[in-house]
């Protein structure tokens, strides 16, 4: 994808609020009126496209600094299940609009609504823990359990859950501005969307705790230091990495990128012997596809190999 093209998507979904939904009565008395990106369809909320064997997802609604909805987290967890359905999509990228990245849930987005009888509380007992579950975790899962690489380009501020959306992704790319914040600890609040879980398996107890209950902005060279982010680059740089990346990934052999994907978050969670266990039965199942056997050939014959994707 050109650098052009993307500018020309990028300003196009920053300002189609601004351009297509300003209204009044009298143009020449009233001021415009602008709809807010929630009134927006949820198309343009959570832009998508898929180009060169990449499914781009771009939450876009940058006069709310990404701060994502229950209707666009559940078009992302959508988009992601097809990407791992479809062989035309082979890597995915997640990235936004504007100059945020993602700051968190979107508390004054619209809530489902759950029918009740009359009489019962708004919060009855497990009210909170099934939001959760439905909401925050089955996002970050939907990234760990997406069957084709997915790329984190932050644009800007990853926050709360939006810094756990973008951490963990298979590999970050953040421009040099961008922050991260675990802000829970201001708000008297236990991290939700997996952050106890992903913290210390990237950072280590320690430091994780700190970022956790102090709450303190990490810089991207700080977190390029930590290794929870791979690459910092300028602003102007960002998509092109990640487009070098993702081309990169989807022209690769997709099947063993999706097993190696799954070995290393198991491993996170078993003993070695399952590990290892695990380790031959993803070998086994990977000699069955077409990408190994032209991976072998094309060695045997010394030239490029050209991987189908399955």
């Amino acid at each position: 994808m050109g650098r052009k093209r993307y500018e020309t998507i990028r300003r196009t979904g920053e300002s189609h609020y601004r351009d297509l939904t300003m209204t009044s009565k009298d143009d020449s008395t009233t001021p415009p009126k602008r709809t807010r990106s929630a009134d927006l369809p949820l198309d343009q909320q959570v832009l998508h496209r898929v180009e060169d064997g990449v499914s781009w997802i771009t939450l876009n609604r940058p006069d709310v600094k990404n701060a994502v909805s229950p209707d666009q987290r559940n078009r992302v967890i959508e988009l992601l299940e097809e990407a791992s359905a479809h062989l035309a999509v082979r890597a995915v990228v997640l990235t936004a609009t504007g100059d945020a990245f993602c700051t968190g849930a979107d508390l004054r987005a619209r809530q489902p609504e759950v029918p009740k009888p009359e009489g019962a509380p708004d919060r009855p007992v497990g009210y909170v823990s099934r939001m959760i579950r439905t909401g925050a975790q089955r996002l970050v899962t939907a990234v760990l359990d997406c069957e084709k690489p997915v790329i984190a380009a932050v644009n800007g501020t990853a926050a709360g859950i939006g810094a756990h959306l973008a951490i963990a992704a298979d590999l970050v790319v953040a421009v040099d501005s961008a922050r991260f914040i675990e802000v829970f600890v201001h708000r008297g609040l236990v991290p939700d969307g997996a952050g106890a879980y992903l913290l210390p398996r990237i950072v280590g107890l320690h430091r994780a705790k700190e970022l956790l209950f102090l709450g303190e902005p990490l810089s991207a060279s700080e977190a390029l230091d930590l290794g929870l982010v791979n690459k910092v680059v300028s602003g102007d740089e960002l998509i092109d990495a990640a487009t070098e990346w993702a081309t990169r990934l989807a022209a690769g052999p997709t099947q063993a990128l999706a097993l190696s994907k799954w070995l290393c978050n198991r491993s996170l969670d078993v003993d070695r012997a399952t590990a290892l266990l695990d380790e031959s039965w993803a070998q086994e199942l990977n000699m069955q596809s077409v990408d190994a056997n032209e991976g072998v050939k094309s060695f045997i014959e010394r030239r490029d190999p050209n991987y189908q994707g399955w």
